[in-house]
């Protein structure tokens, strides 16, 4: 280990922890208590505008409202008015708005996706099915940010969107030479390249920390650290980006390097890393699926996160409930030397697009070298086997630990990754954690195992990721709670039947037991039903300090 990081290893216990963020109010209220309850619109779980009337006030009647920020679990009755929730409280009177019947159904707020790769239309509804109303690329990030958001504005998302400065890109530009464009399939294509993977000269360290800086005063969301790409570079290169964050007052998101148990000569074991960084400079620093970057290791790391966090590092963590991952075939860890020391095989990893399944090293460097960019499934725990299960469970279990999907792109034969066709056209696939990550995780911790009740889901799913935002993004204060003037994003579920149906070989197919779905108060899913003229998404962008 490099001594600068032993030196590390006790922390700045002046900052506080995540678990120890303040929660919001009770912003439980009735609306005008004189009115008497009166004659809304109201057909039997079908919503329909009553006539003359605004669709943008709705009434959410009778469920049972789940609200994580001031730790309410009842019956209430919820009005939308806009973009905002207006009121909570029992039989709430609003006669000019849309009235929908949802007794018997859990209401919460929307789900906050810390780590999605899509940027389209396509995927983002596979995610609106799954209950998520905020879906973010944090960990990779976009460059240019402002293309990025402008993209993504000018196409129209069913669901809000926003981005990390992109470390990787605003180094590949530096040492390799390569224009980024905001576009996720040019990302994958550069992480095969070496060019961009070498330690940095000091100059060119500097040239490319002051593209972040810029990326920052544009409004990136934090910066988003590829480090597993990149996993012989320089330590200290790590630790001047989170100089930089503490500097700014953003998160850094960082998909770490290997563990020091896979690769005992790598500069540095890769959540060792981030504990120091965060203790030393006093950065929010957020750990990347932490299920995945640590797998038979899971109990050290997360001993080790749970050890800085108890000292006071703004250490926080992420997982979701898989046994494989998704990344480009010319990544770093799929190298047929790294996958040995991760104990795994050729045989591990699936190509996205065909299906193939690689026989041997020989056949994963030829794909490795036609196709870099390339994207694959890679199998680094089993599903059948009770102790890997047990593994995928601990890294949900662990102590304010938040759901983040890693949604990957749909990508059709044809070579698209785009389609406005509902529901969607046969043929696509990306990994089923696209459609069916929180569906999955809620069947898992609250159904099956009743390890969480669904305060404590939505606040793994809501509360949390977006409490993790408050400081870079005002944004999103509004989000992840129900108090009255939240954001009316929204989702409402059959608490009986919400599942994942989407599996490795039919990776497409939207989870069940999402009812409704509200962004900025816009229906998105309705009666379990996609409305395919809904993209009111909106952009959550930093704002510098």
């Amino acid at each position: 280990m490099n001594e600068s990081f032993r030196s590390c290893e006790v922390l700045n216990d002046s900052f506080k922890t995540f678990a120890g963020a303040p929660r919001r109010p009770d912003g439980f209220v009735r609306a005008d208590q004189s009115r008497r309850r009166g004659s809304s619109a109201r057909t039997n779980g079908t919503a329909r505008n009553p006539p003359n009337v605004s669709p943008m006030r709705t009434l959410l009647r009778a469920g049972r409202v789940v609200d994580p920020g001031s730790g309410f679990d009842g019956i209430a009755d919820v009005l939308l008015n806009g973009a905002h929730v207006e009121a909570i409280g029992p039989d709430l009177d609003a006669p000019d708005a849309t009235e929908v019947d949802v007794g018997g159904l859990v209401v919460g707020p929307g789900f906050v996706d810390l780590h999605s790769h899509v940027h389209s239309i396509a995927g983002q509804r596979l995610q609106a099915m799954d209950g998520v109303t905020t879906a973010l690329d944090l960990e990779a990030g976009l460059m240019p940010i402002d293309r990025a958001y402008a993209e993504a504005a000018a196409a129209g998302r069913p669901l809000h969107y926003g981005f990390s400065a992109s470390w990787g890109a605003a180094r590949a530009q530096v040492l390799a030479n390569i224009a980024p464009d905001a576009s996720i399939d040019s990302g994958l294509a550069v992480l095969g390249n070496p060019q961009w993977q070498r330690s940095s000269s000091k100059q060119e360290l500097t040239a490319w920390l002051s593209l972040l800086e810029a990326e920052l005063a544009k409004g990136a969301l934090g910066i988003g650290v590829l480090m597993g790409y990149a996993p012989a570079t320089e330590p200290g290169e790590f630790l001047a980006v989170a100089h930089l964050a503490a500097k700014a007052g953003v998160p850094t998101y960082t998909h770490v390097r290997e563990l020091v148990e896979v690769d005992p000569a790598i500069p540095v074991d890769g959540s060792v890393e981030v504990v120091a960084a965060a203790g030393e400079t006093g950065a929010a620093m957020h750990h990347c699926h932490v299920n995945s970057t640590s797998g038979h290791h899971i109990d050290r790391v997360l001993a080790t996160l749970d050890t800085a966090r108890r000292e006071g590092s703004r250490v926080t963590v992420e997982a979701y409930p898989y046994g494989a991952g998704s990344t480009a075939v010319g990544a770093a860890f799929i190298d047929p030397d790294r996958l040995r020391l991760k104990g795994l095989k050729p045989s591990s990893v699936v190509i996205l697009e065909t299906g193939e399944r690689v026989r041997d090293e020989g056949r994963l460097r030829q794909l490795r070298q036609q196709d870099p960019g390339a994207p694959c499934l890679l199998e680094f725990l089993d599903e059948t086997d009770p102790r890997d299960r047990g593994l995928l469970h601990q890294a949900l279990a662990f102590p304010d630990a938040v759901v983040a999907s890693d949604a990957m792109p749909v990508y059709w034969t044809d070579g698209r990754t785009e389609s406005t066709e509902w529901p969607l056209p046969p043929g696509g696939t990306t990994h089923p954690r696209t459609a069916g990550t929180f569906a999955k995780t809620l069947r898992l911790m609250v159904r099956e195992a009743a390890e969480w009740t669904w305060l404590e889901a939505f606040r793994r799913c809501s509360y949390l990721p977006s409490r993790l935002l408050d400081d870079v993004a005002p944004g999103a204060r509004g989000k992840g709670h129900l108090g009255v003037g939240a954001d009316a994003d929204l989702v409402v579920l059959d608490p009986a039947r919400i599942t994942d149906s989407a599996t490795y070989t039919d990776s497409t197919r939207p989870s069940v037991g999402v009812r409704h779905l509200y962004v900025a108060g816009v229906p998105v899913v309705s009666e379990g039903n996609l409305d395919t003229g809904a993209l009111p998404g909106k952009p959550l962008r930093g704002e510098p300090r």
